[in-house]
């Protein structure tokens, strides 16, 4: 109804679950790193639990998306069963011939346990995910704890999730469940978005729904909605909804508190949110969303000068003439942000660009190609379009190009990066300028340096100096004692690399690349050039 007013192409704020608008705070990638790593655990228990509306069925489903081709998957959604009852949707969902009405639970514990041995016969894991599980009985859970018996002499034949709300975990507390408590692998408690989250997830969703304005929500109402909601995702969806179309019912431009405060009274009526949980601080991590609208924004776009320097200036968003002649009245400004006393000289050749990004890994380039002898000094180049979030994930300096559109490509090093502006370095000088006038000269373009690291190039296939450097670099970034050598590139191991891969908002695909290594070597306290990054 309000989405043409606002100029979106959809609603951003449905409660149904939408994989187009999944947003991916530090805590959700927390939690489908847990559950990643629980494919490679040997069976045993992984739980995921968390309040309603924080996104666990999403984060479920984005999971069943990246679980490997040698999985085979069984998902329960409605666990309100009996333990013959759950042990036939088992059956049915695994594709096993389940036996006739009423056969004992042994006869169907029988042809499970048949199945996952002939499953790992053939190479193939067996993971059973059960949605909702805080609705499972104890005679059921005691019959769940059962199947992790099936087992080889190697290794536990069944992985189980449970994923559910906050009973659940209070269930395998109690001492009854003492067993089951045991064989728990990895736990996770998703909690809701933090405040900085919550401005991210808003700007998000907007985005994707194709926002080409100024953000509508003003600074305090996004505190508001936070607030109000607690940082959970469906309120801030109800939310957002009901202050969005009253905004579009009055004719108003933007959201403030006070229609905030009426959205939340017609949504939740006379009741009162929760009182806050503590939570613990978090990164920024989706800096890439949270600048999505200031990079394509319906912004005039900063005043160039000559090609080889940038110049900002202040821009102005107006609202679009698609707004009631009332809202189109105030344009809403754009702050100027800081520009260096002297315009930022930029370099020609890529080879400079190079040369004066080894500098800052205290490395000689040599007077030839600067690739080839710096990769003779274990620093390896890395060239590949980027996003902005993801380069701050990277967190290290490296060279963008710019003007490349024009045929006449300009290079400088990308220093610092905040949430609304760049630092680059180019030949001695520096300048720092708006996301919105990088935009306009820069496709993505990004190159870096990264240091290799024990074995790397070596003809070692699944073991050797590199993939015991990986399990050690792993163990130390999950808090665990280093693994005892020789290591090899297994299930288990790939299952850790897949949750690193998320954690840093990577590629899960279980093998070990150049963006991979420069994580790992982070991780491990590398002493490498960082990026400045800032709010």
């Amino acid at each position: 109804m309000y989405a043409s007013y606002f100029g979106l192409k959809h609603e951003p704020f449905s409660i149904a679950p939408d994989p187009r608008y999944l947003f991916m705070s530090e805590r959700h990638r927390e939690a489908l790193a847990h559950l990643l790593y629980g494919l490679g655990g040997g069976g045993g228990f992984v739980l995921l639990t968390g309040e309603i509306g924080t996104g666990k069925t999403t984060l479920c489903r984005l999971f069943l998306a990246q679980i490997p081709s040698h999985c085979n998957v069984a998902y329960i959604f409605n666990p309100k069963l009996t333990a013959t009852e759950l042990l036939d949707s088992v059956c049915e969902e695994f594709r096993i011939e389940r036996p006739a009405p009423g056969a004992t639970v042994k006869c169907y514990v029988d042809r499970l346990n048949q199945f996952l041995l002939q499953s790992h016969a053939a190479g193939r894991n067996n993971v059973l995910i059960i949605d909702e599980a805080q609705n499972l009985s104890a005679e059921v859970l005691e019959q769940l704890r059962l199947l992790t018996n099936l087992e080889t002499s190697e290794r536990k034949l069944l992985q189980i999730i449970l994923i559910g709300q906050p009973e659940l975990r209070e269930m395998v507390e109690r001492p009854e469940m003492e067993q089951l408590a045991q064989r728990v692998i990895a736990r996770y408690h998703l909690e809701a978005l933090s405040a900085p989250e919550t401005g991210q997830y808003i700007r998000h969703r907007l985005d994707v729904a194709g926002l080409e304005r100024p953000l509508p929500f003003e600074a305090r109402s996004i505190r508001r909605i936070h607030q109000l909601s607690e940082g959970v995702p469906r309120r801030i969806n109800l939310l957002c909804d009901r202050a969005l179309l009253g905004a579009f019912a009055t004719s108003r431009a933007t959201i403030d508190r006070s229609t905030v405060d009426k959205a939340a009274h017609e949504v939740f009526g006379a009741r009162k949110p929760a009182p806050a949980t503590a939570r613990h601080a978090a990164a920024i991590l989706g800096l890439g969303l949270a600048i999505g609208a200031g990079l394509y924004a319906a912004a005039s776009r900063a005043l160039l000068e000559e090609p080889g320097s940038i110049v900002d200036a202040q821009a102005l968003a107006p609202v679009p003439s698609a707004a009631p002649a009332s809202a189109a009245a105030a344009p809403v400004a754009v702050p100027v942000q800081p520009v260096a006393l002297q315009p930022a000289r930029l370099l020609s050749d890529p080879a400079d660009a190079w040369r004066e990004l080894a500098q800052m890994w205290k490395a000689e380039p040599g007077a030839g190609e600067p690739c080839q002898a710096l990769a003779r000094q274990q620093l390896q180049c890395f060239n590949r379009n980027l996003t902005l979030g993801l380069i701050r994930e990277l967190g290290r300096p490296g060279i963008i190009t710019l003007d490349a559109q024009h045929g006449a490509p300009r290079y400088a090093l990308l220093t610092g990066l905040t949430r609304d502006t760049a630092t680059l370095r180019a030949d001695g000088t520096e300048q720092t300028v708006t996301l919105a006038a990088l935009a306009d000269r820069w496709q993505g373009e990004f190159a870096t340096l990264w240091r290799t690291p024990p074995g790397y190039g070596e003809r070692s296939g699944a073991r050797g100096e590199l993939v015991d450097w990986i399990a050690q670099r792993l163990a130390t970034a999950n808090g665990r004692p280093a693994p005892q050598a020789p290591s090899t590139l297994d299930a288990s191991l790939r299952a850790q690399l897949r949750a690193f891969q998320v954690a840093q908002g990577l590629q899960a695909d279980g093998q070990p690349g150049p963006m991979t290594f420069m994580q790992l070597n982070r991780a491990g306290g590398a002493d490498e050039p960082r990026l400045q990054t800032g709010h």
